[in-house]
């Protein structure tokens, strides 16, 4: 069963994306908390993780370049989410591997899963 850690402010949100990929098979962890990401990381051991660019306080996108730039983290896909759009380029300076606007569609958040983890059934089932 793959892990995924999703890290972002709103517990609504949170709430949603667990009920969704856990329903898919995949164990979830949630913080709301920016400070955490990085010590989720190291004792979870998540193979994806969803990080929105707007925490109390922090920035993902700093986030996700902190962990794009460690050895033992820079293999691990990050996909930035937000409410805001952003620039290739913003996403380029990140490191992430994808962005999804949100409200997001549920469609392009499992074909994008399924595209950097993998599953065992194939992304149309995923959906279904």
């Amino acid at each position: 069963m793959a892990k995924i850690l999703i890290v972002d402010d709103n517990a609504d949100v949170l709430h949603v994306m667990q009920l969704l990929l856990s329903s898919r098979g995949f164990e979830i962890e949630v913080t709301t908390k920016g400070e955490e990401t990085v010590n989720l990381v190291n004792t979870f051991h998540p193979e994806l993780i969803f990080l929105d660019i707007h925490l109390s306080g922090l920035d993902g996108r700093d986030i996700s370049r902190q962990l794009k730039t460690t050895e033992e983290t820079k293999h691990i896909p990050v996909i930035l989410f937000s409410a805001n759009v952003i620039k290739g380029a913003m996403l380029e300076e990140s490191l992430a591997d994808e962005f999804i606007a949100k409200p997001f569609d549920i469609h392009e958040l499992l074909l994008k899963v399924n595209k950097l983890i993998g599953s065992t059934d194939n992304a149309e089932s995923m959906i279904a």
